[in-house]
C-alpha cells in the first residue's frame, strides 16, 4: 500500500518543510530576511525568544537532531504564542492570525510522538520499539516470525 511505503519518507519531508517555514520566521524577526511587516523584537523580549527558539529549532528539526524534544518544546512555544498573541484578538484563528501557530503546534507535536522519520540524524539513536524480538521486517513493515526464531516453543 502506498502510504505503508513512504510512511517513513512523508514523516521526514513533513518535519523538513515545516522546520525550513519555521525557520525562516525566526530569520525574519531577528535578521530582517525576509523582509517582514512586523518590527525586530526587542532582545530579551518574550517576541525576541521566541524568534530564537524558531532560529535554532528550525534549524535542529530541518537536520533531524534533538528531534523528538525540540518539536515538543516548539509545539509548546506555539501554544503559548497563539494563546498570548493571538486568541486575545478574536476566539476565530481565521480572524486573529493564529492559523500558523495552531498549525504548526499539531504538526510539531505529531514530530514529538512519531519521530522524525529515515532522513535525520536522530534516526540511528532511536530505542528499538520491540527490545528483545528477533525477526525480520516484511516488505510491508510488519514484523514476521519465523518457528526457528522460537526453538521448541509453540507459537
Amino acid at each position: 500500500m502506498f502510504n505503508d511505503r513512504y510512511e517513513g519518507q512523508a514523516k521526514s519531508l513533513l518535519r523538513i518543510v515545516a522546520a525550513l517555514l519555521f525557520l525562516l520566521h525566526g530569520t525574519s524577526k531577528l535578521f530582517g530576511f525576509p523582509p517582514s511587516v512586523m518590527p525586530q523584537p526587542d532582545p530579551g523580549s518574550l517576541l525576541w525568544l521566541g524568534a530564537l527558539l524558531e532560529l535554532i529549532g528550525g534549524g535542529l528539526l530541518i537536520i533531524g537532531l534533538f528531534s523528538r524534544p525540540v518539536a515538543f518544546i516548539l509545539a509548546g512555544e506555539m501554544a503559548v504564542a497563539y494563546f498570548i498573541f493571538h486568541a486575545p484578538q478574536s476566539p476565530f484563528p481565521s480572524v486573529n492570525g493564529g492559523d500558523a501557530a495552531i498549525l504548526f503546534c499539531f504538526v510539531f507535536l505529531y514530530i514529538a510522538a512519531a519521530g522524525p522519520g529515515p532522513w535525520a540524524i536522530d534516526k540511528p539513536l532511536e530505542i528499538d520499539e520491540e527490545p528483545g524480538v528477533e525477526g525480520y521486517a516484511a516488505p510491508g513493515g510488519e514484523r514476521q516470525y519465523r518457528p526457528e526464531d522460537f526453538g521448541d516453543k509453540v507459537l
